[in-house]
Parts: structure tokens; C-alpha cells; sequence
């Protein structure tokens, strides 16, 4: 394959030359199937206490971008996020509560689910701009990212493994920020993967493509510990903007490697 310089890749990320790059057809049929299935999603998480009425309200935008841009694999893709996370969420509350590091009850706030969910939405309508299937694989790691650092750092709590902080390796009460655990480490590891299976599953990505958004969402995982163990121990980022970043650097690297490699879609 000849090589691409830097120029070359950004021009076929952003592939807005051509009309023909939207992937997307505005017809109202699917446009009224995503408002009517966001919105009974955001209304079940509420109920279910995963997200505040705020967070609802910010599921649904993000759910709604999803579905209608990207179609329902990568809506289940969402779905698979939630699900995971809100029950390891839940998985020895009571010991998360005496550690301080539990959850609030009534689930999270429309910040901390656009912290989280923010860069899938914002790939997925990346996707229907241009018509380039990388950003697919983008949606697909944030997702994978998402799913990976919640289930990690929720079971590290409860599992008994000792954390250690990633950048010195020294022993860490659990719940620390950038504190790791092996227990952890695998639970993210397989939440990611079962993430990206499932958009593979559906169609939305191919089996290699599926394979680089679960590495790459993996790296995004121990990329927020460090960013935890750093930045945020020192007091120069919040917990929401460590998660923003995470997501993010995982989709760039999904959409980097996805362009630069070159993997046809089928």
C-alpha cells in the first residue's frame, strides 16, 4: 500500500468534498422510529434510577444522535453500555458506600452521561457528514471506552484485588483515582469487547474493525487511569473531563488506525 501523508488522511476523514459523502437519508419514518425509541430508553433509564431526569434528557439526545445517524446497531451499542454499567454500578453497593465511591442513587447527570457518551453521539454524526465508515469504528470505541472504565473501576471496588496507582505502581485504597486493579483491568477489558460485539453483531462494523474499537477503547481505558493518576490527583481536570478525553482519545485512535490501515467495508 503507498504511503498517505498527513494531508491525504485528514482529507479522507473529513471527506466533505463530494455531496455523496452523507450517509444518511432524512425520511421521516426513521426519523419518528428514533425519536419513539430514544425516548422510551431515556424514560426506562429514569425509572431504573441508571441516569437523573437531566440525564435522561441527555441520554435521549445522545441515543436519538445514534439511531438516527448511525442506524439501531450502533443504538444497541448504547443499550449494551448502559445495561453493563448499570449493573456493575449496583454490584456490592453496600461496600461501595462504606469505601465513600458509590454511585449516587438517582443515577447520573446530564453532565456525566455527555462526558461519557458525548464523543459516540458527536462520531456518529461525524459519520452521517461524511460518509466515512472510520468514524464508525470511532462511535464504537468511545462506547467500548465508556463501558470499560465504568465496569473496571466498579468491580476493582468490590472484587478484593489490591489497586495499585498505574504510574507508580505503589498500593492504593480502592476507588483512587488512577488506581488499577487486575480484576478491574478484565472486567473493563471484557465490557469493551462485548460492546464492540455487539455492533459487530448488528451489522454496524466489520469483524476486523470490531477487533481495532475494542483494542482501542481498551487503550482509552488505562489512558483515563493515567489521566486520573495525573491530572486529576492534582486537581487540574474533574472526573467528567477525564472521562471526556478517555472516550475521545480512544475514537481517535479507532478512526486513526481504521484510516491509516486502510480495512475495506463490508
Amino acid at each position: 500500500m503507498p504511503e498517505r501523508g498527513v494531508p491525504c488522511i485528514l482529507l479522507e476523514l473529513l471527506h466533505l468534498a463530494s455531496p455523496t459523502g452523507f450517509a444518511i437519508v432524512f425520511d421521516t419514518s426513521r426519523l419518528t422510529t428514533a425519536v419513539v425509541v430514544t425516548t422510551i430508553f431515556a424514560g426506562f433509564g429514569y425509572l431504573v434510577r441508571g441516569v437523573t431526569r437531566s440525564g435522561a434528557l441527555a441520554g435521549a439526545a445522545v441515543s436519538f444522535a445514534l439511531y438516527w445517524a448511525a442506524g439501531p446497531g450502533a443504538f444497541l451499542g448504547l443499550v449494551a453500555v448502559f445495561a453493563v454499567t448499570w449493573v456493575a454500578t449496583r454490584l456490592g453497593y453496600a461496600r461501595k458506600l462504606k469505601l465513600g465511591t458509590a454511585e449516587k442513587r438517582e443515577g447520573r447527570s446530564a453532565s456525566q452521561v455527555l462526558a461519557n457518551l458525548g464523543v459516540a453521539g458527536a462520531s456518529s454524526l461525524l459519520y452521517a457528514v461524511t460518509g466515512n465508515a472510520a468514524f464508525l469504528a470511532g462511535l464504537v470505541a468511545a462506547l467500548s471506552e465508556a463501558a470499560a472504565d465504568t465496569v473496571s473501576s466498579e468491580c476493582g471496588q468490590i472484587s478484593g484485588s489490591q489497586a495499585r496507582l498505574i504510574t507508580t505502581w505503589r498500593a492504593v485504597p480502592a476507588g483512587t483515582d488512577g488506581g488499577v486493579s487486575l480484576a478491574g483491568t478484565f472486567a473493563g477489558v471484557a465490557a469493551a469487547a462485548l460492546v464492540a460485539l455487539l455492533c459487530w453483531w448488528a451489522g454496524l462494523l466489520p469483524a476486523m474493525a470490531a477487533k481495532f474499537a475494542t483494542g482501542a477503547g481498551c487503550l482509552g481505558m488505562v489512558a483515563d487511569s493515567y489521566l486520573g493518576a495525573t491530572l486529576e490527583r492534582r486537581g487540574w481536570l474533574r472526573n467528567n473531563a477525564v472521562n471526556l478525553l478517555s472516550t475521545l482519545i480512544a475514537a481517535i485512535i479507532a478512526v486513526l488506525v481504521l484510516v491509516i490501515v486502510g480495512i475495506g467495508w463490508k
